[in-house]
């Protein structure tokens, strides 16, 4: 589990930001290989895998047969296999839902046992030159290793398997705990399943449909309720931000209030220093707008918030040279 801190939780938001930073225990890879691979998966997640190149990444779902998620997923497209990114903790149960479709084909799975590290940060490019790696289409290189830039918007991610903390902090990449990857996720709107989306979870509510998406390739389990609500619907509620108006941290779990209504849940709560006030991550009803003031209540207090659209930040603004700079 990712440990709260190491000790200085801005500059560990601050290196996250950068590409400077580093977290653990936030993801585990499933491999899925054989003859038929990219044709079973195809039928079974949300993303084009065969018109992905190989040594490519996308987002993607892994959804159940009425379309409500079973997984938040990256895609490492290979020559020979695919690479399933998913939370940390979630392949085993990943495995076991993509084994009920496995009929007559040429398919293995195989959990990956190495430590994932993740590497967090607007430019990425030169913590790959550092690595080294050298590792084709595949994902693995001849050390063992596995390197892959998870491209997402606005924030990117860069996948490390098979290196240990030292080597990467002789990099010049720093540990960063829970406080700080919290912060960044908010900002970011990135969920995390079994948090701020679960298995009640609409596609379309999570706010990653753009990404994760083919709306082009041929059926796959789910895709129903996915195509249906594109076309011709809308959901009932939706991932958002909150930023609070006062210095107070309200607890995972507190309601959004509007009116005398409550209109949505904090999921991850954190301090945000690009927003410059306390924030985070509630799935609000559909009648909530982007601008709206909203109060957020809990057992012991209640703040003045307001609900804005994901992202909260475009990583432009703040980064640990500006910040260092700002406050000399």
């Amino acid at each position: 589990m990712l440990r709260p801190d190491f000790g200085d939780v801005t500059s560990e938001y601050l290196a996250l930001r950068s590409g400077e930073g580093y977290v653990t225990d936030h993801s585990e890879i499933v491999w899925v290989s054989g003859e038929d691979a990219v044709a079973f998966l195809d039928g079974q997640v949300s993303q084009d895998v065969a018109g992905m190149t190989a040594g490519t990444t996308a987002r993607s779902f892994l959804l159940e047969p009425r379309g409500k998620l079973v997984a938040l997923l990256w895609l490492l497209r290979g020559n020979g296999r695919v690479g399933m990114v998913t939370g940390s903790g979630r392949g085993a149960g990943v495995i076991e839902h993509l084994e009920r479709f496995r009929f007559r084909v040429d398919v293995e799975f195989v959990l990956d046992e190495r430590r994932v590290i993740e590497v967090w940060g607007s430019d990425l490019a030169d913590v790959i030159g550092r690595t080294g790696s050298d590792q084709g289409m595949d994902w693995i290189d001849p050390d063992g290793m596995t390197v892959a830039l998870l491209g997402g918007v606005p924030l990117s991610r860069l996948l490390l398997a098979g290196i240990d903390d030292e080597r990467l902090e002789g990099l010049g990449v720093m540990p960063a705990g829970r406080v700080a990857a919290d912060a960044i996720r908010i900002e970011a709107g990135e969920p995390i399943m079994g948090v701020d989306v679960d298995e009640a979870t609409i596609p379309q509510e999570s706010g990653l449909v753009v990404e994760s998406v083919s709306f082009t390739k041929g059926c796959y389990v789910g895709q129903e309720l996915v195509a249906r609500i594109d076309s011709r619907g809308r959901v009932n509620r939706r991932l958002v931000g909150v930023t609070m108006s006062g210095n107070v941290v309200p607890p995972a779990g507190s309601e959004v209030v509007a009116g005398d209504a409550v209109v949505g849940t904090l999921s991850t709560v954190g301090e945000s220093l690009a927003m410059g006030a306390p924030a985070a991550l509630a799935m609000v009803r559909r009648e909530i707008e982007a601008g709206d003031e909203v109060a957020v209540r809990w057992e012991s207090g209640s703040v003045e918030a307001r609900v804005l659209a994901l992202p909260l930040d475009d990583f432009s603004g703040i980064s640990h040279s500006s910040y260092t700079d700002n406050r000399h």
